[in-house]
């Protein structure tokens, strides 16, 4: 890929490399390799806000399932921040006088890399899609929004300086890939920039890059997806970044990989039921915490992390006590009861609400366990290919050979009849919080499913006598 060098790191490469090693650093990640860290980049690295992300698990609790998993956002960010800057060399190498890529740009694209996770809360996605919309009411809340504040605080805080366009630019491609970001209409030049970390327009970008080969390394499965290819056949055409189109199914792989990764690891029914029982114990806790006060201010945010736990653990305070021996049971691996799940029909998909206790509950029949709502717990999952119901291979531009000045789209079946003809899977997994209540909750989930959908679960074994193995 060769180095990644931009702004400072630069201009001391050509005057002196004895000067860079002493303004630059390198670490070794057991990913990439070596990584130059530039001057500028360390000035951010080396805060007590970006330092907290070391003490962010990448993926939550799945490190309690799959033991190897415990890589933090503090390597995955140094790991975006060295893909983005591959992949802006890579233009630069071969297209930089035609697309005017200069060392700003490239500083800003690795520096939009370094920080585009820095606003995530405690165990990451947990935090911000099952704990956070059960306290507020309905407001919206993303990583991305806050990180985008807490580069302003960061910038504050320790006096960085550097150009205010490129804060600026930094800032707008981190939200690239949201709402805020795809509504913001200031860009007008080099909008193949903002596509490299977060990328809203066909999904493909090098945060997927990073967390998809490191995931699995850490989760002891292997990845034949190569984005290393897909640097070397990239090319900008009308403003947008474009694939050589005999990489179509290197793209398709990678979103596949993606969607293995979330149906084999991050919705493992034993990682899930363990995220569940956190979300519990945080909401228990939140009102003596005062977890929630903190989400809106990146002064009191940062100081949130994953020792949120430890904390919880061991203070004897009386308001923690449910929320102590919640994690004490995940402690003892006495884990809340998968039951069985059910993935929604394809035709029942366009109609699809979450599941919640009550539908369950209410479809029990009369005799045995009476079951009450706060026994049963349910997991509405969505795995798809990035965009829903829409397949992102769609959205992307290709090229035919390097001779060719028109980008197009490929249709589905125009590759391979193997592709998938639905990009999108429900899946409602339902839980009992206590043992003794698995076969009542398991025998009114299946009363739910024919009522509902007119079948029956392929029951994973029988609840009543299935065993409870321990992992």
């Amino acid at each position: 890929m060769g180095d990644i060098i931009a702004d400072e790191a630069l201009q001391l490469y050509n005057r002196d490399s004895s000067d860079c090693r002493r303004h630059c650093k390198n670490v070794k990640d057991n990913v990439h390799g070596l990584i130059l860290l530039d001057p500028l980049a360390l000035k951010f690295i080396d805060t007590e806000q970006f330092q907290r992300l070391r003490d962010l698990k990448q993926l939550g609790v799945t490190h309690l399932v799959f033991p190897g998993a415990v890589h933090s956002r503090f390597e995955h960010s140094l790991g975006v921040y060295h893909l983005a800057g591959a992949a802006v060399n890579e233009l630069k190498r071969y297209q930089g006088s035609e697309l005017g890529i200069e060392t700003f740009d490239m500083q800003a694209v690795k520096l939009a890399g370094l920080l585009h996770d820095v606003g995530h809360g405690p165990f990451s996605h947990m935090f911000e899609s099952g704990f956070l919309p059960k306290v507020l009411g309905g407001a919206k809340w993303s990583h991305e929004d806050m990180s985008y504040r807490l580069v302003d605080y960061i910038v504050d805080e320790h006096n960085i300086e550097m150009d205010d366009g490129m804060l600026k630019k930094v800032k707008e491609m981190i939200v690239a890939s949201t709402e805020h970001g795809s509504a913001d209409q200031s860009v007008k030049e080099k909008r193949f920039l903002y596509d490299i970390v977060a990328n809203g327009r066909n999904s493909i970008d090098v945060d997927k890059f990073d967390y998809i080969v490191r995931d699995s390394r850490a989760c002891g499965l292997g990845c034949s997806f190569e984005f290393e290819r897909l640097f070397q056949t990239m090319r900008v055409m009308d403003d947008e970044i474009c694939y050589r189109a005999k990489e179509y199914l290197t793209i398709s792989k990678m979103f596949n990989t993606r969607a293995d990764l979330h149906r084999t690891v991050y919705t493992h029914s034993k990682v899930k039921a363990i995220e569940l029982m956190v979300v519990d114990a945080l909401l228990k806790a939140n009102n003596h915490l005062q977890i929630t006060s903190k989400i809106h201010d990146p002064a009191e945010f940062w100081k949130l992390d994953d020792t949120i736990i430890k904390r919880i653990e061991i203070d004897p305070h009386p308001a923690l006590k449910e929320s102590r021996d919640l994690i004490s049971r995940i402690r003892r691996r006495d884990l809340y009861q998968f039951c069985n799940e059910f993935t929604v029909p394809r035709d029942e998909l366009e109609h699809f609400r979450d599941i919640t206790a009550k539908d369950i509950i209410c479809s029990q029949v009369s005799g045995g366990v009476t079951l009450q709502e706060d026994d049963v717990v349910v997991s509405n999952t969505k795995i798809d290919l990035t965009r829903g119901k829409i397949n992102p291979l769609g959205s992307i531009k290709f090229f035919q050979d390097y001779d060719s000045d028109k980008s197009f789209t490929i249709g589905d079946g125009s590759i391979s009849q193997l592709l998938p003809s639905c990009c999108l899977d429900r899946i409602v997994k339902v839980y009992a919080k206590k043992p003794e209540l698995v076969a009542a909750v398991s025998d009114a989930f299946e009363n739910f499913q024919e009522q509902k959908y007119g079948r029956k679960t392929q029951v994973h074994g029988t609840p009543q006598k299935k065993k409870q193995r321990k992992l």
